[in-house]
């Protein structure tokens, strides 16, 4: 029996053959690890073609999603790596600004990278995140 828990979402696009998040309990404690979060609709698609920060609200909003259905929020994240595919490094800022701004007082670590591309068509974001809840223990 695995450890590892998969979380698939209910709400967020199943164009994606991955799960969104993974949970594995040690210690009191529930580790999350997500998948890429990703600028597409419920639908699958990819919004805000060619828009930097655009792509990244919607990335963060998903993301708070997949957290969510692993039972965590963003305040429980323990590190986040964000991508951008650009060399330019003023798209990489503007995705910095609007995902540093949807964590709010939470300043968890964080990576910041340019890539050459993803595989979604015209995605131009994605951000990848590790977080831990405690977990809830059963009345004796």
């Amino acid at each position: 029996m695995s450890a590892v828990r998969l979380i698939r979402s209910a709400v967020l696009s199943e164009t994606a053959e991955y799960a969104y998040a993974a949970t594995v309990d040690a210690a009191g404690l529930r580790m999350i690890f997500t998948a890429g979060a990703c600028p597409l609709d419920s639908d699958g698609n990819t919004v805000a073609v060619g828009d930097v920060a655009g792509q990244a609200r919607q990335v963060m909003a998903n993301l708070e999603q997949a957290l969510g259905d692993a039972g965590a929020e963003l305040t429980d994240v323990l590190q986040t790596t964000v991508y951008v595919a650009s060399s330019d490094r003023s798209d990489l800022t503007t995705a910095w600004r609007v995902v540093r701004n949807g964590f709010g007082e939470h300043d968890a670590p964080s990576t910041l990278l340019g890539v050459a591309a993803f595989g979604y068509p015209d995605q131009l974001v994605e951000v990848v995140a590790t977080a831990a809840t405690v977990v809830a223990r059963e009345p004796s």
